[in-house]
């Protein structure tokens, strides 16, 4: 299964795929409106400006499992963010990232690019994936990596 097959669900509600990426570079985030690391929408919104129109986009899921530092719902969530960081990128339905009810496209995420000493868990929110126009992963990202970090790699995919 290619990661564009995977099913997802938008921010509204709207069941879809991440086949309309396809032909993009990716930057997979997992975020949190409440969590210490929040700030970097900041950076995201900033990066996503200035790649977008060079085939470039970030793709947002909100998650609940670290500290109930997301505890809105979609709308809520959509809300905070655009006010508070201009976020315009596309955000999807809020999913787990570990465990037994981690969503597919994470569980596809941390098979293809684990972290330190293998491991497959997400420590954090703002765990960030890099995945190149073929879909495949090519680098994850701490979340203490700010977004700026990323620009590097990403203009080797662009």
């Amino acid at each position: 299964m290619s990661i564009y097959d995977i099913p997802v669900e938008t921010i509204k509600g709207d069941n879809t795929t991440l086949d309309p990426y396809k032909g993009k570079v990716l930057l997979i985030v997992n975020t949190a409106s409440k969590c210490g690391f929040t700030p970097q929408f900041e950076g995201l919104q900033s990066i996503y400006d200035a790649y977008k129109d060079k085939g470039f986009t970030i793709l947002g899921f909100p998650c609940n499992q670290f500290g109930g530092q997301e505890p809105g719902t979609g709308d809520e969530i959509q809300e905070f963010c655009q006010l508070n960081y201009g976020v315009n990128f596309p955000m999807f339905a809020k999913v787990n990232v570990n465990g037994d009810q981690a969503h597919p496209l994470f569980k596809h995420l941390t098979k293809e690019a684990p972290g330190l000493l293998g491991s497959k868990a997400i420590k954090w929110n703002f765990t960030k994936f890099l995945v190149d126009r073929d879909g495949r992963v090519v680098k994850r990202y701490a979340p203490t990596d700010k977004p700026e970090a990323i620009e590097k790699d990403l203009k080797e995919l662009l």
